[in-house]
């Protein structure tokens, strides 16, 4: 196995772990967690482009590599301000948990 491979399919792992991750879980926190784990594999798999899109004795392409950068850092603010806004609504509704509404408030 090359190395590219690899690595592709340790982002594509990475993509379907966040993903399961998003959909299956209720506490906001693990929400976060699998949402920085889905962007951690978009990011390995822009490092594979940027490779396979390089020539074959130099290095990787730049542009991919620009926009992993610049993901990372807005990837760090958007789960500061996921935080900062899952801790709110802990202190106003007393949860942690993404809750079903309840049926017998609807009637």
């Amino acid at each position: 196995m090359s190395g590219p491979l690899v690595f592709g399919l340790t982002g594509a792992a990475l993509v379907g772990l966040g993903l399961f991750g998003l959909v299956v879980q209720a506490v906001v926190l693990r929400k976060i967690l699998a949402f920085n784990l889905l962007g951690a594999g978009v990011f390995l798999l822009f490092g594979v482009v940027a490779r396979r899109g390089g020539s074959p004795g130099g290095g990787a392409d730049a542009v991919p590599q620009a926009m992993v950068i610049t993901g990372l850092v807005v990837a760090f603010a958007a789960t500061a301000l996921a935080v900062v806004m899952a801790l709110r609504m802990h202190q106003i509704t007393g949860a942690a948990t993404i809750a079903e509404p309840d049926e017998s408030a609807e009637a």
